[in-house]
């Protein structure tokens, strides 16, 4: 069977979503990008560790696909700040799907503000969670 013009796989809503967003990076970059990250750095800056390479290609994949808009804040040299249009905003509902099912399916699983919260007490604290469990298994 031919496959229709203008599409990778198929007409498949699924198919053809993953084409877009359907790598290991880009829901994450869009994530970032929900919670203000802006810029090339902020967004390198990610838990994950994305290399600098792949960043790179998907940036420049996302706003091919008008997921995401770029603008120059910085002339010499060049530097771009990225905001999420209208269709890349529209992706917080999947995003927001995922949370839900991950929280409720995968054990152990934070969202950004869960982690940074409990990263904030065990620098209050100056001990991990597992050094902390450790102790009271031990106590």
């Amino acid at each position: 069977m031919k496959k229709p013009d203008g599409f990778r796989r198929s007409p498949c809503p699924i198919a053809s979503a993953l084409d877009v967003v359907g790598d290991k990076w880009s829901l994450l970059v869009i994530r970032d990008m929900l919670h203000g990250k802006r810029t090339y750095g902020e967004l390198l800056d990610s838990p994950e560790g994305i290399p600098t390479n792949i960043l790179a290609e998907r940036l420049k994949r996302l706003e091919d696909s008008g997921i995401i808009v770029s603008s120059v804040y910085h002339e010499r040299p060049v530097r771009y700040a990225y905001t999420l249009s209208e269709k890349g905003k529209a992706l917080g509902d999947v995003l927001l799907a995922f949370v839900r099912w991950g929280k409720r399916h995968i054990a152990g699983t934070q969202t950004l503000k869960e982690s940074a919260s409990v990263a904030g007490r065990q620098r209050l604290t100056g001990r991990s969670t597992r050094t902390r469990a450790k102790a009271a298994r031990a106590g």
